[in-house]
């Protein structure tokens, strides 16, 4: 059980992204790939470690009733939210990194089968890298039960599909975030940022 209840409102959360220079504005490629007029840097909010604190305390709370048993994010940009969240429900905390282009267990990492698993990401834009890691998640034996993030991009678009197991069938999970917001982003051959020679900046981690 969480002993402190704390959950912020979109305002609050939007506010504390502007107030540590967090909320960009410019010509930015995204991890997608895909480029974009606005960039969220969560990595400059999470240095603050009070800030760290509130929001996945909050973005815990969403979770609290799903009987987690691990945390899993995929590196680099969703460590720190996935073991502030794991700290929070208590449970154990892993991450993922990429080999050769896909993402892996590394470093002793080991998912039990049939363990409940919650994914986290930091930023969600197209849920790429958040999909992968349900994939490898589902691959491992595990299950999952859960996708969270600070901040949700696509206004609520994204979902992922997994199969039931020996049932068949599918099931669908949505993402909870703190903050949900639609930014526009464009292939490169449709960005108007381009077309206008605006300096592109590749803020990620890929």
């Amino acid at each position: 059980m969480l002993r402190l209840r704390i959950m912020l409102s979109s305002d609050e959360v939007l506010a504390i992204f502007r107030e540590r220079g967090a909320y960009l504005e410019g010509h930015f490629e995204l991890s997608s790939g895909l480029h974009s007029g606005k960039y969220l840097q969560a990595a400059l909010v999470l240095q603050y470690p009070s800030d760290a604190a509130k929001l996945c305390r909050s973005l815990a709370y969403l979770f609290e009733s799903l009987e987690v048993d691990v945390v899993i994010s995929p590196a680099i940009g969703g460590i720190v939210v996935g073991q502030k969240v794991a700290e929070v429900l208590e449970v154990r905390a892993m991450f993922a990194e990429r080999e050769k282009e896909h993402f892996t267990l590394r470093r002793g990492f080991k998912m039990n089968p049939g363990e409940r698993v919650l994914v986290m990401e930091d930023v969600m834009s197209t849920g790429g890298s958040a999909d992968e890691i349900v994939k490898l998640v589902e691959a491992s034996g595990g299950t999952t039960v859960g996708v969270g993030c600070l901040v949700d991009r696509s206004g609520g678009k994204i979902f992922f599909d997994l199969k039931r197991g020996k049932a068949g069938g599918q099931r669908r999970i949505y993402p909870k975030s703190l903050l949900s917001l639609e930014i526009q982003a464009y292939p490169e051959t449709e960005c108007p940022f381009c077309k206008e020679t605006v300096p592109l900046v590749k803020p990620g981690s890929r």
